[in-house]
């Protein structure tokens, strides 16, 4: 069966201009780096939170799937909540050592703390 491509314009404008292309939305994530090429950067950050510090993770190369479940696992690591989103994981409390051991123990080489 041929998928009908009307439901995925529904809401779109009519255009005039004989080079407009259709943008889906879908943009295509770039493949994750593997662990030992990852160049992950761990700092402490205070700014805009109310005074709490945040452990935050970035440079993370990959899939938001693949940023997500390694927020996730070192949330569950360290014992606190937090997030990953736009290529960044914050990891709530001051936890920049902790992080780092627990990111060079599963192969993520080239960490550092800034």
């Amino acid at each position: 069966m041929k998928k009908s491509d009307w439901k995925d314009r529904l809401g779109v404008m009519y255009s005039t201009n004989p080079d407009f292309e259709y943008n889906t939305g879908d943009e295509e994530q770039e493949d994750t780096l593997p662990k030992e090429k990852q160049l992950l950067r761990i700092s402490l950050d205070k700014r805009n939170r109310g005074g709490k510090a945040v452990t935050l993770i970035t440079g993370f190369t990959g899939t938001t799937e693949d940023l997500s479940d390694l927020g996730k696992f070192l949330k569950v690591k360290c014992g606190v909540g937090g997030s990953a989103k736009d290529g960044e994981i914050i990891v709530q409390g001051d936890h920049r050592q902790k992080v780092l051991e627990i990111l060079q123990k599963e192969g993520y080489t080239k960490s550092r703390i800034i």
